[in-house]
């Protein structure tokens, strides 16, 4: 029998349910929520999270509680290992990273420092 293969990405509850209604609410059909990063802010990087509308050659695709992820190639090794949560509170309501990989991260929240993780 051949190993469970390893997700990239994984969801809480609360992450898939509002994922489900932003995709619901598109009114375009989409692939799933692409999920990377990118340089830029003063920490390094950040995390990016759109709607997809087409698969990229070489994505790789995470199904997760009814949830389609696509990552990028470029990007999986910085994620791997990564939980996305979606918190609110008094005063916001976002999508946050709980990334192993992430070493530090600016005061504003917006930009974060990772390290691949080792292949």
């Amino acid at each position: 029998m051949a190993a469970p293969k390893f997700a990239v990405l994984s969801l809480t509850e609360r992450a898939a349910e509002r994922a489900r209604e932003i995709i619901e609410g598109a009114g375009r059909p989409v692939e799933g929520v692409r999920v990377g990063v990118k340089a830029g802010g003063c920490a390094g990087m950040s995390y990016t999270l759109d709607l997809a509308d087409a698969l990229a050659p070489g994505d790789e695709v995470i199904e997760d509680k009814g949830v389609r992820l696509i990552v990028s190639p470029k990007d999986v090794m910085f994620l791997l290992g990564t939980k996305l949560d979606f918190e609110t509170d008094k005063f916001a309501a976002s999508f946050t990273f709980q990334n192993p990989n992430q070493t530090s991260a600016c005061g504003c929240g917006e930009s974060v420092a990772i390290t691949p993780a080792a292949g």
